[in-house]
């Protein structure tokens, strides 16, 4: 059965990347129009076939279905339509195979372990299902069980995915770019991970610390008196699933606030916490309304509902401190700060020339700003055309590479932005990027400061470098060339009046400096900037000195 599942999985890899090079790369040089007209038929078969495929054999296939059938922000209608079903559609497996198990891992019968418990199970999972049940003192809970023999069955889906790996690492342009053997890697970790269902329960509780202050959040609580390595129990938060959009606007809740919410939880577990939840498809997030009304035309309150918490990612202290930056950059368009961040997190290849990398992404930012994620997957061909065109030798080089600490999180915010898109077509990442970028910003214990001593840097430099300026200019080396003995001095109190002016900007600056910082609880460094400002302001208030000629 397992190698019959591992040649079925192998087979259908095969056939369709030779479907793609035949078509994409060979036909479509002779018959272009033909080819495009062709491909939404010819790719919903193949979504249809790869459905049918993913429900009938269940395991990785799933996984790969449901990150596949989220992604409405890159992938067209006809093909996550297709493949939307693996949400719901997971067959269960018959009760009488599941309940030795159960037993098993709690050492009692059912009607001991609860009150109650049904055998219809009301959803099917990739690697398990969940039943409904009621624990002895009638705590309604969720209990999640793993399919019986799932480690043999992902052990063939993923060794059949590592010769559909080798194929594709043939191809040069991809194999530089991408590492896809680490990528299957982290598939791989990530798919065993989640069959450590004590580890699913600890991170649970993590979740739920760090929203502990969020009443917009919930986050089950796991029943330890229950809980196996292969038995989940969580008590049961249900509600209206997050892609049921009619559900959600009969509920009067608003969409579009969901979909902020959403973006905002997950900016918080990216950028403050370091650890996220690395599943959001809908069949993971529930949204659950509340008493009373919205504000503002918000519609009805509602709570996001988390569940499934075996996927999930770490991020380090240093990347996370230059994704901070990155959010930054976004947030404020600053596209130096995303540069810079982009090369310490390892995007950027040791031979990409910096200088048109930030020009790329400042022309990308001006032309993509503002625009809603429905306008953003409809971004015109001629704009596509016009950016290739004016950075082509960039594009052409590609020097860009995934690093494989991103990953998850990548696999993530694509899950992300399919739902957030799903929810409210006209959702704009950037005006939603921009407040937590200034916050970000002012939350950084040194941020403000650095932020004003970058501009005052320059300021600061200005009469140092004037002054090197005359001097070379007085001593003849940029061959200023004089016809009236007079201009020699009227250019000396010129410059040397502009100099004094200069400095006593200056030192006005270092005084705002200074009042900021006291503003900013800063005592010490105030006194400081303050101390500098006053010395400035003396130093250009100076008088000016008559040079004459011969010392005279």
């Amino acid at each position: 059965m397992v190698y019959a599942r591992f040649f079925r999985v192998l087979g259908f890899a095969l056939r369709l990347l030779a479907h793609g090079v035949w078509w994409e790369l060979l036909l479509r040089r002779l018959r272009p129009a033909w080819v495009r007209e062709t491909a939404p038929a010819r790719y919903r078969r193949w979504a249809a076939a790869f459905g049918d495929l993913a429900v009938e054999l269940g395991g990785a296939l799933i996984k790969l279905g449901q990150f596949l059938s989220a992604r409405v922000d890159l992938l067209p209608d006809f093909v996550t339509e297709e493949l939307a079903r693996l949400q719901d559609e997971v067959p269960a497996e018959p009760f009488e195979r599941i309940r030795p198990l159960l037993e098993a891992e709690l050492g009692e019968p059912l009607e001991a372990a609860f009150r109650a418990f049904e055998a219809v199970a009301i959803a099917g999972a990739s690697l398990g299902q969940v039943h409904r049940a009621w624990l002895p003192d009638g705590t309604p809970v969720m209990v999640k069980v793993q399919r019986p023999g799932i480690e043999r069955l992902l052990a063939a889906d993923l060794a059949a995915l590592q010769v559909v790996v080798r194929a594709l690492s043939l191809y040069p342009p991809l194999r530089r770019r991408v590492d896809l053997d680490r990528l299957l890697q982290e598939f791989s970790r990530t798919l065993w991970m989640e069959l450590d269902y004590l580890a699913e329960a600890r991170n649970a509780e993590r979740f739920a610390r760090n929203f502990a202050g969020d009443p917009g959040v919930r986050i089950p609580r796991p029943f330890w008196s229950h809980t196996r390595r292969r038995v989940l129990v969580l008590e049961d938060v249900t509600a209206i699933k997050i892609t049921d959009l009619e559900a959600i606007e009969a509920a009067g809740i608003s969409r579009s606030e969901v979909a902020r919410r959403l973006y905002q939880v997950y900016l918080k577990q990216v950028f403050e916490d370091g650890f996220f939840h690395a599943d959001p498809h809908p069949g993971n997030l529930f949204v659950a309304p509340l008493e009373g009304e919205g504000s503002g035309g918000s519609g009805r309150p509602f709570r996001l509902h988390f569940v499934d918490f075996g996927m999930v990612g770490w991020i380090s202290p240093e990347a996370r401190r230059w994704l901070r930056e990155a959010a930054i950059g976004l947030g404020t368009r600053d596209a130096g700060r995303i540069v810079r961040a982009m090369d310490a997190l390892g995007f950027l290849l040791p031979e990409a020339d910096r200088t048109l990398v930030r020009r790329a992404v400042e022309q990308l930012l001006d032309r993509i700003w503002g625009l809603s994620m429905r306008a953003l997957r409809e971004w015109s061909l001629t704009e596509m055309e016009t950016l290739f065109l004016e950075f082509r030798e960039l594009l052409l080089r590609f020097p860009f590479q995934i690093p494989q600490d991103f990953l998850l999180l990548g696999r993530t915010l694509g899950l992300l932005a399919g739902l957030v898109t799903r929810l409210d077509p006209e959702f704009n990442v950037f005006e939603e990027a921009e407040p937590f970028a200034r916050r970000l910003l002012e939350e950084e214990p040194w941020g403000w400061v650095e932020q004003i001593l970058e501009t005052a840097w320059g300021i600061l430099r200005t009469p140092l470098d004037l002054q090197r300026f005359l001097e070379r200019s007085l001593r003849g080396e940029l061959q200023w060339r004089v016809t009236f003995p007079e201009a020699r001095e009227t250019l000396s109190l010129i410059a040397e009046g502009f100099q004094r002016l200069i400095w006593q900007l200056t030192g006005l600056v270092w005084v705002m400096m200074g009042l900021f910082a006291g503003l900013n609880h800063q005592p010490a460094l105030a006194g400081v900037l303050l101390g500098i400002g006053g010395l400035w302001l003396l130093w250009g208030l100076r008088p000016l000195r008559r040079r004459r000629e011969g010392g005279g």
